[in-house]
């Protein structure tokens, strides 16, 4: 193939990536920091609490403000500091006791090396839902035998069902043997599809939001459960309800596996 040729292939294969390109340039400019074993848990906690802070403003001002209990599930309760600065702390606790030396081993095996070129956004777009597919199936399963066998469930699973009521917070409230369950689950499916850093990011970001709006207590007419059509992903007040009952809705995300095992009940939040 001549040079000619190639350069037109390359143009052709460039294609798909010109939105992406300039994203992943800058991205690349932290190059260091990236491949650095404290990256993992910078990004982990900065894009957690970044997410949670919101809702827990809005906790504070719920009292205040009558028009925000329309979209609360439960309108009377507001978690309190007793409750809060437990579940953050057990949180950044975590990520230096256990993360950061998971993370600092993997570091050392296999030092993370970053592509030049970025991801088609098809590619990415379909890894990403790939990839939330693959979390919401192993973690049903992981849940629900968590729920059936009672020593599963006391030792790795009783900890996160401290709060009834979710708020934001509570979501990484866990017990070490969870949090390493759902980070092997995340870490399997992006190697297993081979996934581009950009797209790992990506992933994991739209992961977090999806779990901390999961226990936020917040039903607002732009959550997630609202703009998948067809009732495929179960939101907010499709988990409250397992937090309140137990015995229902075990997946994270989607429906289809609780409608298939009959364990989905609907929920519809006020």
């Amino acid at each position: 193939m001549n040079s000619h040729n190639r350069s037109e292939l390359h143009v052709l294969c460039s294609s798909g990536q010109l939105l992406l390109q300039p994203l992943w340039d800058r991205l690349r400019t932290w190059e260091a920091l990236m491949q650095s074993p404290f990256f993992p848990v910078f990004f982990s906690i900065t894009t957690y609490v970044g997410f949670c802070l919101p809702f827990v403003v809005l906790d504070v001002l719920c009292p205040w403000v009558p028009a925000l209990r329309r979209y609360k599930i439960h309108p009377d309760f507001s978690p309190s500091a007793r409750q809060l600065l437990p579940c953050l702390g057990q949180t950044l606790l975590q990520h230096v006791v256990f993360v950061f030396p998971m993370t600092l081993l993997h570091w050392a095996v296999s030092p993370a090396l970053l592509p030049v070129e970025a991801p088609e956004l098809s590619q990415l777009a379909s890894h990403v839902v790939l990839c939330l597919l693959l979390f919401d199936t192993e973690f049903f399963v992981w849940h629900l035998l968590h729920h059936k066998v009672p020593w599963l469930y006391r030792t790795f699973h009783k900890m996160h069902h401290q709060n009834s009521s979710p708020f934001a917070l509570a979501t990484q409230y866990m017990s070490v043997g969870e949090l390493f369950s759902l980070g092997l689950f995340d870490m399997v499916n992006v190697l297993l599809l081979r996934c581009h850093p950009l797209t790992t990011l990506t992933f994991h970001v739209v992961n977090i939001w999806l779990s901390v709006e999961d226990h936020s207590g917040y039903d607002f007419p732009w959550s997630t459960h609202r703009l998948v059509p067809f009732g495929w992903f179960g939101g907010v007040a499709h988990h409250d309800l397992h937090h309140s009952q137990f015995n229902c809705n075990f997946a994270p995300y989607f429906t289809h596996w609780d409608k298939i095992l009959g364990t989905l009940r609907s929920a519809h939040a006020k």
